[in-house]
């Protein structure tokens, strides 16, 4: 994506625009949500505050869970550099799927008064949800949310996060909201009403040819917004699959299992071997900081061309830098066996078909079979037995991508391209939203290499044992292939005499044209 010159009235700078105002985060304490709120400190030094919407957890209230936030890796170079902006994070208690938000009084009032910046991604994303609360979370969260924004006094922006698959039972996706699979309101009331368990019965025949309730209900979330937004300041910001940070704040951050990520992970493991997709279709695949640095700057124009309407952003890069899935999981193996994970299980490798006879096959020879083996020799030894555990979530989590890995979409990104044009060259450097710049070879090291230190916590002293467990079960590999071939020629040599035959002809043909052959 080449950017033109900015044009030349005058102009206000990202981060100047963001100097003293405050900003309200929700989902904040997600994987999108924290690389916001760290972008938003490194590179808007002039910003207010950040109030971050939060629940406690597990037992943890809010400062607790705040604390630990901010001490994850992601937020080092804040650490290190300017601690002082993170006390600019100011925690919001509050929960999502409660009504108001379960926000306080005095809360909303205090936020109504002081906020003028909202980025609104909380979602679950899990794709197989229950749709009562996909519908609460990210249908009524939402609603409840933009009646919150209408009693903001000086809101000049806010940035909802759908995602690109939102439509996907359309081929190729505009720039724009389309139509809702079925109406909202009628949704909210039959997830209001019903038991929960004929909600369950019903929702495949709602859901309709979707392949989840994440897409059906980001849908009617678009749809929602758009009637009940009236005149205020909104982006709609729609990623299609996200994974780690291609350059900030450090390359490779992923802190989740979600999506790819999880399968990529027991591949590198020699655990999972076999995929169903279509190789040569692409994978929209979006870094976070990418997705981000775009947020950021939509809440910036937004406010510019007030009064223009809702504008939608698919920020995806299958239109300016696709890559096929087969490259993906072949550059994926690449990088996993130069940069080893620890404990491995077995050598990595595998494929990714669209054969889906050959898929089950390979699950049952390649995944279900060694599993059972494991689990059948550590409970002998006097442990656990868990592998099959394993392959089970493994095989669901496949199963749930199985819809984005067979088909393919043509994501318009015109509205993304014509952003950058409004950008001076310094905005383009610090908020960088330009896929067509990612090196993808480059980034599937740095995602790998993210993995395995995020994800597992390794660290890289460990990578020479890693590579010297990794030679020897190569071998073992390659020897256990040779033997699987041999045992099941003889095996098949000593059940067929049309094979025998068939052998003996070839090497009677082999002598013959051996003893042809001149002597030096």
């Amino acid at each position: 994506m080449a950017c033109l010159p900015f044009p030349s009235q005058e102009y206000v700078p990202v981060a100047e625009f963001y100097a003293e105002k405050s900003i309200f985060v929700t989902g904040g304490t997600g994987f999108m949500g924290k690389v916001l709120v760290e972008k938003l400190l490194r590179s808007c030094p002039k910003i207010k505050n950040i109030y971050l919407l939060m629940r406690p957890k597990r037992g943890q209230d809010v400062a607790s869970r705040l604390s630990e936030l901010t001490q994850s890796p992601l937020f080092e170079t804040l650490r290190r550099e300017r601690p002082q902006e993170l006390t600019k994070i100011v925690p919001i208690v509050g929960d999502i799927t409660e009504p108001e938000l379960g926000i306080s009084a005095a809360d909303q009032t205090m936020l109504c008064q002081k906020v003028s910046i909202v980025f609104h991604s909380a979602a679950t994303v899990k794709f197989d949800e229950k749709l009562k609360l996909s519908v609460t979370i990210n249908m009524l969260g939402t609603q409840q949310l933009v009646q919150l924004c209408h009693r903001m006094l000086a809101l000049e922006a806010l940035v909802h996060v759908s995602t690109a698959y939102c439509n996907c039972e359309r081929e190729a996706v505009e720039e724009t909201v389309y139509a809702p699979p079925a109406h909202p309101e009628h949704v909210v009331t039959l997830v209001q009403t019903l038991p929960d368990e004929l909600v369950d019965r019903i929702t495949p025949d709602l859901v309709g040819d979707r392949p989840n309730t994440y897409t059906f209900t980001k849908a009617l979330a678009e749809d929602m917004l758009i009637k009940e937004c009236g005149n205020l300041p909104v982006a709609i910001v729609r990623p299609s699959i996200v994974l780690s940070s291609v350059k900030e704040p450090v390359k490779g951050w992923v802190d989740n299992w979600n999506g790819p990520n999880g399968i990529i992970a027991a591949v590198g493991k020699g655990v999972f071997r076999s995929m169903l997709g279509t190789g040569n279709k692409v994978a929209d695949l979006v870094p976070v900081d990418t997705v981000i640095n775009l947020m950021i700057v939509c809440a910036w124009r937004t406010h510019l061309r007030r009064g223009e309407g809702v504008v939608v952003y698919n920020c995806c890069t299958g239109q300016q830098n696709p890559i096929t899935w087969r490259r993906f999981v072949k550059t994926s193996f690449k990088y996993m066996r130069k940069h080893p994970f620890s404990g491995l299980v077995w050598y990595p490798g595998g494929d990714i078909t669209n054969n889906r006879l050959k898929h089950r096959i390979l699950m049952l020879l390649q995944h279900r079979a060694p599993a059972a083996l494991f689990d059948i020799l550590t409970a002998i030894t006097g442990n656990k037995p868990s592998m099959m555990r394993v392959q089970s979530k493994l095989e669901k989590a496949s199963s749930c991508l199985e819809y984005f890995t067979t088909r393919q979409w043509a994501f318009s990104d015109d509205n993304v391209k014509a952003l950058c044009t409004y950008l001076s060259p310094q905005d383009r450097t610090t908020f960088d939203f330009d896929v067509s710049k990612i090196d993808w070879d480059a980034y599937i090291e740095s995602y790998v290499l993210g993995i395995r230190r995020f994800l597992f916590k390794e660290s890289p002293e460990t990578l020479p044992k890693s590579r010297a467990i990794l030679w020897r079960l190569h071998i073992v590999h390659t020897l256990t292939k040779v033997a699987t071939v041999f045992i099941l020629w003889r095996f098949l040599f000593s059940r067929s005499n049309a094979l025998r035959t068939l052998w003996h002809r070839i090497w009677d043909l082999l002598s013959r044209i051996a003893r042809l052959l001149p002597i030096a």
